[in-house]
Parts: structure tokens; C-alpha cells; sequence
């Protein structure tokens, strides 16, 4: 967090358990230090970052000590931004902290995500002595996961997908970010047009909200 806030893009880190009926196998999913330096712009030779892909090695072998690392072949390459991104800077009303604004924000936003079918499985409050805040949002949208992980189970290491809100204590600004779920499509290579609907659609949900409450 110190020199990287795009940690929060992936905090929590998602991941997926599932068994594969055809080979009988157990298998888990999530990012590689590849996948999560692609989409946190943290270079993947960054000691924290190698530490925290090690660390999750050490668990999933602990889980499966037999287990085996699988090729990922998906041959789209995405043609969105790979995060979607909003500024604001939050008016402190006389008498509010900036703690106070930035908790009635927050209130906004989870009342707006309930109605369109999203929900918050878990949230963190992260305390960092450069931020005002920097708080983390796990977020999920069955219609969306369902049809797409009945064909793309390994679909687990992107959803829930995490939201991250952050102000640094010497800028004004408040930063908002996710990564972009219409990229699920090409890196799963989701060709189904009914599950390629719904996946934009959430995105367009969640874009759609921030974009209102950022203006």
C-alpha cells in the first residue's frame, strides 16, 4: 500500500474451488503473480508481491500436496481497459470529518448496488498512516457468475471482483477503482451471447453507479 494503491484491486484476493466431473479432479483458482501484477501495474519482480504469490504456493500445496499447476491457454486479448477508474473530491460539510463525508459516500453507494442484485460479501477498513482512508469492497453479482461459471469455473479468480475507495493524506482527491468485468469475456473466452450480455451488463451496472456518484 505504501507505494502501490492499486493493491486494493485485488484485496481480497478471489479464488474458486470446484470439481471438474470429466477428470474427477479438485481444483482451485485464482491470479498468478503474473495475473496480479497485469492488473495492479505492480511489477511482478517486486519482493512484496512475490512474497504474497509465494505465500498463496505455500497454501493451495498445503491443500492439494499432490496437486499440480494447469496451463491457462486463452488466446482473446482484452480490448477494454483493464481498470475502470473515477476521481471525486468529497465536500466536509461544517462540523464532519473527512471520515464522516467519506462513511455517508459509502452508505450511498452499497444503497445504490442492492436494487440491481449486487452484494457486498465482506468489506475492509484498512488503516495505513499515509491515507485517510483506504477501504476495500468484495462485490458479486450472481447473474452474472452463474452463467458464466457453468462453463468457466476457473471464472472464481476474478469474481467476487474487489472495489477499492483511497485517499492519500497529501492529495485531495479520493480514488475510486475496479478492475473492468467486461474483461471476463476475452480472457475466458466467453462466447455464449447470452452470457456475454449479462457480463457487460454488470459492468455497465457498476460503472453506471459510480459514474453518478462521482459527478
Amino acid at each position: 500500500m505504501t507505494k502501490y494503491p492499486t493493491i486494493g484491486l485485488i484485496t481480497p484476493l478471489s479464488m474458486s474451488i470446484y470439481e471438474d466431473a470429466k477428470t474427477n479432479t479438485i481444483n482451485i483458482s485464482t491470479l498468478s503473480l503474473a495475473g496480479m501484477a497485469r492488473i495492479t501495474k505492480i511489477p511482478s519482480s517486486n519482493a512484496d508481491l512475490i512474497a504474497y504469490a509465494k505465500a498463496i504456493d505455500t497454501a493451495v500445496h498445503s491443500a492439494l500436496p499432490k496437486g499440480k499447476y494447469l496451463a491457462v491457454n486463452h488466446q482473446s486479448k482484452p480490448t477494454q481497459a483493464l481498470v475502470t477508474e473515477f476521481t471525486l473530491e468529497l465536500e466536509v460539510e461544517e462540523g464532519d470529518s473527512y471520515a464522516d463525508t467519506k462513511d455517508g459516500f459509502k452508505e450511498e453507494f452499497e444503497s445504490e448496488l442492492g436494487p440491481v442484485g449486487f452484494l457486498i460479501p465482506k468489506s475492509y477498513a484498512i488503516a495505513h498512516e499515509d491515507y485517510d482512508c483506504f477501504d476495500t469492497y468484495s462485490i458479486i453479482r450472481f447473474n452474472a457468475i452463474y452463467p458464466v461459471s457453468k462453463n468457466h469455473p476457473e471464472a472464481g479468480a476474478y469474481a467476487p471482483f474487489s472495489v477499492v475507495i483511497y485517499k492519500k493524506k497529501d492529495e485531495e482527491a479520493t480514488h475510486i477503482a475496479f478492475p473492468s468485468i467486461h474483461n471476463w469475456i476475452s480472457d475466458l473466452d466467453i462466447t455464449d451471447k447470452e452470457t456475454v450480455k449479462v457480463v457487460k451488463q454488470t459492468h455497465e451496472m457498476i460503472q453506471t453507479i459510480l459514474e453518478e456518484l462521482t459527478e
